[in-house]
């Protein structure tokens, strides 16, 4: 009988156990408390939650996706991108493992492949370009056109600096007139005017995909792209006074003088390049009389005329161009013959080097931003009107 009983109770404590793990294992499910509370509203509000940057409110539209389905696959591939954002790479592959474990309708396999593609993208480790096309492989195996994929992985090849494979890329979404069409055209007109600049150093190409050029970007692109050290010493350059008002911008009204250091760029990546183009004397990437030289700060393209034409004047040796529209009509509706750097825009638009920003107004924009692009283009200009 005692033998009995023990064996009841070792039954009835590891049954008892069992349920406690079983009960461990199985998460709560929430009912849902609407009609549009369900797990395909909630990840599809994730999404465009994510297209707007609102990483946090995305991850809580995927939870409650999960509290209604554990084992909704698009929720959890859903998170991996929020915490790809994030910058937490453990946990976002984390979540993807568990989206491949429950996925089994095509939707579900795309989502997951894409997120893997988006993820890999921003991650950017080892061999991470060849595990994208792999997974962009798998995808459009479920669905050859999906534009989805198409996108993502056009703006992978863009990071990577493939711009002929994401304009490929690109100009298929565009096709397929579908989800990220707006996104494709704009970056597809990026990526031909990045072909057309056709830069050809890596400092160029990461120039190329800047959106606002800074002193420090302009200083590398001359001396990295230009070449400006080798031009000035095979064509004898000579010396001209560069003393610079900065143009009309908040504007800087106080005189910039050259100086041989700078206390603020001592940590810049860029550094080199900088002292590069203070030792040269470009005009308008002097250092200021406090002996900063404010690497980070935006030019406009007032000030990028201002360079073009000192380097023009230098390399060219002719001193006429610094005073050779003075007095002159403007042609542009938003300059005045009077502004300080009226004469230098007028010497690199009547050569071709610049144009006006608007084809359409024939404004030039003179204190609007430049991107890396359109400063690559300048330069490849440049070279032609040089014969480089």
């Amino acid at each position: 009988m005692r033998g009995n009983k023990r064996s009841w109770v070792g039954a009835l404590a590891v049954l008892a156990l069992f349920l406690v793990v079983s009960c461990a294992k199985e998460p709560q499910i929430r009912k849902p408390v609407g009609a549009m509370d369900t797990p395909s509203h909630h990840v599809l509000t994730g999404l465009r939650l994510l297209e707007q940057d609102r990483y946090d409110d995305a991850e809580r539209e995927f939870n409650l996706a999960i509290e209604l389905d554990p084992k909704y696959s698009r929720a959890y591939s859903g998170l991996g991108i929020v915490y790809a954002m994030k910058q937490d790479f453990k946990t976002a592959y984390a979540q993807m493992g568990k989206a491949e474990d429950y996925m089994k309708e095509n939707q579900e396999k795309l989502d997951y492949h894409v997120g893997m593609i988006r993820i890999l993208s921003a991650e950017r480790g080892d061999d991470w370009l060849d595990k994208v096309e792999s997974h962009f492989k798998k995808a459009v195996k479920v669905d050859e056109n999906y534009a989805t994929a198409y996108y993502f992985t056009g703006l992978a090849y863009r990071k990577a600096y493939e711009f002929g494979k994401a304009a490929d890329m690109f100009s298929k979404v565009i096709e397929l007139n579908g989800p990220y069409v707006t996104e494709a055209n704009d970056e597809w007109k990026l990526v031909q005017k990045i072909q057309r600049a056709a830069p050809g150093t890596i400092i160029g190409k990461k120039i190329a995909l800047i959106d606002k050029m800074t002193r420090a970007d302009v200083a590398a692109l001359f001396i990295q792209e230009l070449k400006l050290q080798d031009l000035y010493k095979s064509r004898g350059r000579k010396d001209f006074d560069t003393s610079f008002k900065s143009p009309e911008k908040k504007f800087v009204t106080e005189t910039i003088v050259k100086m041989d250091e700078a206390i603020d760029i001592q940590a810049h990546p860029l550094r080199t390049d900088i002292e590069e183009v203070m030792k040269i004397g470009v005009r308008g990437l002097e250092a200021y009389p406090d002996h900063t030289w404010h690497p980070n700060e935006l030019i406009n393209r007032a000030e990028y005329a201002i360079m073009i034409e000192d380097i023009l004047i230098k390399l060219t040796g002719d001193e006429s161009l610094a005073t050779e529209f003075v007095g002159s009509k403007s042609p542009f509706p938003d300059l005045r013959g009077d502004l300080p750097y009226f004469n230098a825009v007028m010497v690199v638009t009547s050569r071709g080097v610049m144009e006006a920003e608007s084809l359409a107004t024939g404004e030039f924009n003179p204190l609007g931003s430049i991107d890396g692009a359109d400063a690559l283009i300048v330069i490849r200009r440049l070279k032609n009107v040089l014969k480089i």
